[in-house]
């Protein structure tokens, strides 16, 4: 991947550079795949299942990001990185957008209005960023 993007982000402030970590990396690999596995549970509430898949989602771009030398304090932009750091299509990270708006209004509103589509979406690309930091 380029880290063209990636190094102007660090130009203006909004990533950090940081030598990775391979613990840290696998860390968060086994968090989100783990957390994958429980989404994928359709006995557990949508509410469970999308704060598992998001979170998944969350630990798996972390990895990328981090497996690539950046660190962020900022959830949205870990997900922006995906498609510089493993390749992830535009339409497969805006699923993560739509992801990560909706849990800002459950986080901040109170209002969580998910349905099983999102989660599957959701379940399916995080999926992608798992298969590609194999």
């Amino acid at each position: 991947m380029s880290t063209d993007s990636l190094d102007n982000l660090v130009k203006v402030g909004r990533l950090k550079t940081e030598p990775p970590s391979e613990a840290e990396v696998a860390g968060l690999i086994s968090s989100g795949v783990a957390r994958l596995r429980d989404a994928g549970n359709t006995s557990l509430s949508t509410e469970s299942r999308f704060d598992l898949a998001y979170n998944a989602a969350h630990a798996l771009a972390l990895a990328a990001l981090r497996r690539a030398g950046y660190r962020s304090d900022n959830r949205y932009l870990v997900f922006q990185c995906l498609p510089h750091t493993v390749g992830l299509e535009n339409h497969q990270w805006r699923v993560l957008d739509q992801a990560h708006r909706k849990r800002n209004l459950a986080e901040y509103e109170g209002r969580l209005e998910v349905d099983t589509g999102l989660i599957d979406a959701m379940i399916r690309t995080v999926e992608a960023v798992a298969r590609r930091l194999e």
